[in-house]
């Protein structure tokens, strides 16, 4: 039976071998995507793993001799850099990965984006902060992305062992990744929405004239063969074209793996490496789709099976019950209940939120059918036209076919909903201060330890940088326990632009940066009286120094540089409001770029379900059709009512989806963080509106298959 399924698949007419190139062509396309998407979380994976060796937990088991290790945050242009300072203790102690050896004091390794830094820019804005001598460039397995600003700086035991975060380690090859569940988590949901419309694409594809090979298995039971041997031939006939398909898939896939991997998925472009593929994903994708094609195509012929009667035999599938919409409104009921009791811990939340996230998932998928239903009822009511009459019976006859092709779309654009909307609006909590603030120009450095005094050579060197407006040291707030702001100044060393002292004092209090958290600096701010006099003011240790900039980008890397120099011990650079939060906005920015990109590829994957099932119900109901076509129906209202039929369910799926995505974003950000939900950008609507009209698009170019099937020979050939 296996031969003469391969010989039906491949010598059954035009018909047949035009069924099995669009079967093949649309696996390997699916395939093609499903191995990138596998591709893909693993080069995520090993992102986050070598980011997460940046920072490796302190380790002395007495094997070797312990390097002395200090990471610590730099920024230049709104960018981080990352630095490691080392130190080793012994011939024996661990070599950092990416370079040949531990560099020794004075000396230093780069990234090749940082060092592509130094070269753009002058020496005073950045390459100054590393002096001493450049021994090369720190490869690819010491780098998260080929992007990753870098620098490995070697230093003495003792001044390194006195830097913030230090640490000893004798084994960096054990180093933590990120936390598992934060990690699965957001590959869980990068995965779902994309994996999703991808097995839906494969498993409409290897569906393609299922009612035709009824037809054909069910003359075949009637001259006598056996379940079994049906099940047989559907599957090899289904499997010749999956297998054919995934070996182009994996052509495609590594023809443009490099490409790929350029593509700043994550806000950062990957190695090309990354982007690999394990034996376990190798074998689900080059056995699993093959296998899936294979169950798929006698999942079809149930009725076959049953008996060779069966096909003839079709009622009206039985109608979705509302009972459907019970998983979904209890996933809402979840969040909502959420709002009220928000578990302290990264697990707890976790347990409370996802459970609620699946089931409003869960709930869409099966409450999809139902939905379609009564939209197409509520269609069918208001038509004024044939064409709409026509697809809305249809779709209320048979409304899970109608969904089926589009329950991928609903999917992905709900993940991606919620992403997006919660990314947005943490963004516009959270983002960096506006342009031409008085605090994006003012950059501050916060002493690891405190200094008694900074010199006046110093304050006079800041101030003489050109753009430079005021350089103020502030000393520490001893009633910082007790409700003071941070820190003290003398009211004569008030710049302008930073307020005013209120009436009568000599010495105010002033937080550290000049300004308060979420609350920019401004001339009308007025500082409360201190407590003390000048004189005790200046007995207390100096705690940051702040230096006001006209905010070029030139006057604000000069004084860092300026800074870093002058105080090396810091633990995170001299930095302008907005530094930290612009590089945690940037990463966001990433995650919603995959987002995006999820959304595109399901957009593109479900105009290509539809486009494939639209095909194959042009090729069922092809006699249908011409007889309509012969009873004086044009071919114009043939084509509405096909377009109706495949367009009106994705638009309302894809609605829905959104704003079901939106409402559990919602709930989230206010359970979680008292945020309220910020409309997304209107790229993001753009984004869909697009893939949305190219998948009305696709569906429109299967339609000069419609005249050519449906002529007055196919209504007398039947």
């Amino acid at each position: 039976m296996i031969r003469f399924g391969l010989r039906l698949a491949v010598a059954g007419g035009r018909e047949a071998l035009t069924r099995l190139l669009v079967i093949a062509a649309a696996v390997a396309i699916g395939s093609g995507l499903l191995l990138t998407t596998l591709a893909g979380v693993n080069a995520v994976d090993a992102q986050l793993s070598r980011y997460a060796s940046i920072y490796p937990h302190a380790s002395t088991d007495g094997g070797a001799d312990p390097l002395w290790w200090s990471t610590r945050d730099d920024y230049f242009h709104g960018a981080q850099i990352i630095r490691i300072d080392v130190a080793a203790t012994g011939p024996t102690a661990p070599t950092p990965a990416g370079i040949p050896s531990t560099p020794g004091p004075g000396e230093f390794y780069a990234s090749p984006a940082l060092r592509d830094l130094f070269t753009a820019h002058p020496a005073a804005e950045l390459a100054d902060r590393y002096p001493g001598r450049d021994l090369g460039t720190v490869g690819p397995s010491g780098l998260t992305s080929p992007d990753t600003l870098l620098a490995i700086v070697g230093g003495t035991p003792d001044s390194v062992g006195k830097l913030p975060n230090a640490r000893q380690v004798d084994n960096l090859g054990n180093t933590p990744t990120l936390p598992e569940t934060t990690v699965d988590l957001i590959l869980g949901v990068v995965a779902g929405g994309l994996l999703f419309p991808v097995l839906i694409f494969i498993g409409t594809a290897t569906r393609l004239s299922a009612a035709r090979r009824e037809q054909r298995f069910a003359a075949m039971r009637l001259v006598g063969a056996t379940p079994r041997q049906i099940a047989m031939v559907a599957a090899v006939e289904a499997a010749a074209a999956a297998v054919a398909g995934t070996a182009v898939g994996f052509a495609l896939f590594y023809a443009f793996r490099g490409p790929l991997a350029g593509i700043p998925f994550t806000g950062m472009p990957f190695f090309p490496g990354d982007m690999s593929l394990g034996l376990l994903d190798t074998l689900l994708v080059a056995l699993g789709v093959p296998a899936g094609a294979a169950l798929a195509a006698q999942v079809s012929l149930r009725r076959v099976r049953i008996s060779p009667l069966g096909v003839t035999r079709r009622v009206t599938p039985r109608a979705p019950q509302p009972y459907r919409l019970i998983p979904m409104v209890l996933g809402v009921a979840v969040l909502v209940s959420a709002i009220g009791f928000r578990p302290q811990t990264s697990d707890g939340q976790a347990a409370v939120f996802l459970p609620g996230l699946l089931l409003i998932m869960f709930g869409l998928v099966l409450a999809g059918p139902w939905l379609t239903m009564v939209g197409a009822r509520v269609m069918a009511r208001y038509a004024n036209r044939p064409a709409t009459l026509i697809a809305a019976r249809r779709l209320a006859d048979n409304p899970k076919a109608g969904f089926r092709a589009i329950s991928g779309i609903m999917l992905a654009l709900f993940v991606t909903s919620v992403a997006v909307g919660v990314i947005t609006t943490i963004i516009d909590e959270r983002g960096p201060a506006p342009v031409g603030s008085t605090d994006a120009g003012t950059v501050t450095t916060v002493f690891d330890e405190k200094a008694a005094s900074v010199p006046d050579a110093l304050l006079a060197e800041l101030r003489a940088i050109r753009g430079v407006r005021s350089a103020t040291a502030i000393r520490e707030d001893p009633d910082l326990m007790d409700g003071g702001e941070g820190g003290m100044i003398a009211c004569a060393d008030l710049p302008s632009a930073y307020g005013r002292c209120a009436d009568g004092a000599s010495v105010i209090g002033v937080p550290l940066g000049l300004s308060r958290w979420e609350e920019s600096a401004s001339p009308a701010t007025i500082w409360p009286s201190a407590a003390i006099t000048l004189d005790e003011l200046q007995r207390l240790p100096v705690t940051s120094v702040v230096v006001g900039t006209d905010g070029s980008a030139t006057a604000v890397e000069r004084v860092r540089t300026v800074l870093e120099i002058a105080f090396p011990t810091f633990w995170v650079g001299p930095n302008v409001p907005g530094d930290f939060e612009s590089d945690f906005a940037d990463t966001l920015r990433g995650w919603e770029q995959l987002a995006n990109v999820i959304i595109i590829a399901s957009l593109a994957l479900g105009g290509c379900s539809l486009a494939v099932s639209v095909i194959g119900g042009l090729t069922e109901r092809r006699r249908p059709f011409s007889l309509l076509r012969l009873s004086g129906a044009p071919v114009r209202v043939l084509r509405r009512v096909v377009a109706l039929e495949s367009a009106v369910p994705m638009l309302a799926v894809a609605a829905l989806a959104i704003g079901m995505g939106l409402l559990a974003a919602h709930l989230f950000l206010r359970a979680q963080m008292h945020y309220t939900l910020v409309a997304p950008e209107p790229r993001f609507y753009v984004i869909v509106v697009v893939g949305l009209v190219a998948c009305l698009g696709v569906i429109a170019s299967t339609m000069p298959l419609l005249e050519r099937v449906t002529g007055p020979e196919t209504a007398r050939s039947e």
